[in-house]
C-alpha cells in the first residue's frame, strides 16, 4: 500500500506542476485590419447610430465569422498578440468588440482583405500602439 501511495503522491503532484503550464483556452487565432468613416451604413443595421457602443469599440465581421449575418450584435474579446513591427502590441490588453458591419460589404474599405475582424479606429488603437497594416489576435466570442 506504500508503494501505490507514494506513486499516486508523485504522479498527483506531476500533474499540478506540469497543468500549470497547459493554458487551455477556447479562443481562436486571426487577424485585425482597421477601417475608419465613414462607418454607416452598416450590413447590420443600416445608418442606425444607435448600433455604435459608446465606447467606439465596435468591429466587422470577416467572412469565417460573419455566418449569413448571424454575427450581427455578437461581442467578442479581442487581444493583439503579435504584429509585424516589434512592441506594436499593448501587453494584457483586453477589448471587448461588437459586430455592427460586414467587412467584405463595407462603406470603408480595410486596407487589408481577408482579416477575421476589421476594427474601428478607436478599438484598433486600443490594443495597438504602432501605426501597422493588420495585427495578429486571439479573439473568443462571449
Amino acid at each position: 500500500m506504500g508503494m501505490f501511495k507514494h506513486e499516486f503522491l508523485l504522479i498527483w503532484f506531476s500533474l499540478l506542476l506540469i497543468g500549470r503550464q497547459i493554458r487551455f483556452s477556447r479562443a481562436d487565432i486571426g487577424t485585425a485590419s482597421q477601417y475608419r468613416a465613414p462607418y454607416t451604413p452598416t450590413a447590420c443595421y443600416g445608418s442606425d447610430l444607435s448600433q455604435f457602443p459608446t465606447s467606439n469599440l465596435f468591429a466587422a465581421a470577416g467572412e469565417g465569422i460573419w455566418d449569413n449575418g448571424a454575427a450581427c450584435g455578437r461581442q467578442y474579446l479581442v487581444k493583439c498578440i503579435s504584429a509585424a513591427v516589434p512592441r506594436t502590441c499593448i501587453p494584457d490588453k483586453t477589448i471587448q468588440v461588437k459586430i455592427v458591419d460586414r467587412a467584405h460589404t463595407s462603406v470603408s474599405r480595410p486596407p487589408r482583405n481577408g482579416s477575421s475582424l476589421v476594427l474601428s479606429d478607436t478599438a484598433f488603437q486600443t490594443i495597438a500602439n504602432s501605426p501597422v497594416t493588420y495585427l495578429n489576435i486571439e479573439f473568443q466570442q462571449l
